[in-house]
C-alpha cells in the first residue's frame, strides 16, 4: 500500500501530498489519508520536512473541502447525486451522511475527518445544508488540523512499524469516534436541558 506510492512521492513530494489530500476531500478516490501517511513517513526518513507536510497536508485539506462545499451550496442535491456516482456517493450514503450531519451540525465537520465516506462528503453535505460558510471553516481548519496531527505522528514515529500501527489506529479509529459522538451528543442534550430549565424558571 504504502510502497506503492513511492515513486510518486520521489518524484513530486509534497506536490502529490497537496495533490492527493486535496482531491480526496471533495469525493475523488485517490489515497489522500494512505498518501499523508506516507509523506510523513518521509519526513521521518529525512527526505522530507515534517513542518512542511504539516502544513500542506492541512491546508490541501481545508481547500479540498471547501470545493465540495461550493459544490453543494451552488449545485445543491441534483449536482451532487449526478457526479457523486462515479465517486461512490450514491443518494442513500448522501441521505444517511446529511440525516447524521443535521442532527449534530458543525461537530461533524470536525469529526468527519476520521470516518471514511464522511470524510470525503461532508463538505458537499455542509453546502447542501447551507451551514454557514465561516461556521463550516472553522470546523473544517479544526478537523483538518487534528487529522493531518494524528497520522502525520503516525507516520513520523512509526518507521519500519508503520504497517502495524497503521492497521491498529485504524482499527480503534471507529472507537474513538463512536466516545467523540457520544461525548457531543452528551454536550448537547445538557445544553437543551438547561435551556428548558431556564425557561421553566422565567415562567411566573
Amino acid at each position: 500500500m504504502f510502497r506503492d506510492l513511492a515513486p510518486v512521492l520521489d518524484h513530486y513530494g509534497y506536490l502529490a501530498l497537496a495533490g492527493f489530500v486535496f482531491l480526496e476531500d471533495f469525493g475523488v478516490p485517490v489515497p489522500g489519508e494512505t498518501t499523508l501517511v506516507a509523506a510523513a513517513v518521509y519526513a521521518g526518513a529525512g527526505r522530507l520536512n515534517i513542518a512542511l507536510v504539516v502544513i500542506v497536508g492541512i491546508a490541501a485539506a481545508v481547500l479540498g473541502d471547501n470545493v465540495g462545499y461550493a459544490i453543494g451550496r451552488f449545485g445543491g442535491r441534483a449536482l451532487a447525486l449526478r457526479w457523486g456516482r462515479y465517486l461512490f456517493l450514491t443518494e442513500e450514503r448522501l441521505d444517511k451522511a446529511q440525516a447524521f450531519f443535521g442532527r449534530n451540525g458543525g461537530k461533524v465537520v470536525a469529526i468527519a475527518r476520521f470516518i471514511e465516506g464522511l470524510r470525503q462528503a461532508n463538505g458537499i453535505i455542509a453546502g447542501i445544508s447551507e451551514m454557514p460558510w465561516l461556521k463550516f471553516l472553522f470546523f473544517n481548519l479544526l478537523g483538518a488540523s487534528l487529522w493531518v496531527g494524528v497520522w502525520s505522528s503516525v507516520g513520523y514515529l512509526a518507521g519500519n512499524h508503520l504497517n502495524a500501527i497503521y492497521h491498529q489506529v485504524v482499527r480503534y479509529e471507529a472507537y474513538f469516534v463512536g466516545l467523540l459522538v457520544i461525548v457531543v451528543v452528551a454536550l448537547v442534550v445538557r445544553k437543551r436541558m438547561a435551556r428548558r430549565r431556564e425557561v421553566a424558571q422565567a415562567k411566573p
